[in-house]
């Protein structure tokens, strides 16, 4: 197995941003492991995203009072996570200049861009 090749058992979601990001920078083992689990908690969103999307909003709290559904704050924790992970491994702006990093920066962007989602 090379230094690459996406964890095993990453959903589509996750394997779509190994690949991105994987195959556009040369990343360090630690900053593999880094974007391996920024790839499992983005695997983790889309789960929870398909279990909010017939579940209602406002649940029953303990004490018989509406709450906001758990699953709401969980995503909004897994997002915040997955920006900070992909902040960690500190990839190279697009301001940083137009080389051989071009592929590079883009791929970082598009990455942000698809999985920081809202906050």
């Amino acid at each position: 197995m090379a230094l690459t090749d996406a964890p095993q058992g990453l959903g589509p979601q996750g394997l779509c941003l190994w690949e991105e990001i994987a195959e556009g920078f040369e990343l360090r083992v630690d900053e593999l492991r880094v974007l391996g689990d920024a790839c499992r908690a983005v695997d983790l969103i889309e789960r929870m995203e398909e279990a909010m999307r017939d579940a209602p909003l406002v649940v029953t709290g303990s004490q018989g009072q509406p709450v906001a559904n758990p699953l709401v704050q969980e995503l909004r924790q897994y997002r915040s996570l997955v920006a900070r992970l992909l902040a960690s491994l500190k990839l190279p702006d697009e301001d940083e200049g137009r080389d051989s990093r071009d592929r590079s920066a883009h791929a970082r962007h598009a990455a942000l861009v698809r999985w920081r989602g809202p906050a």
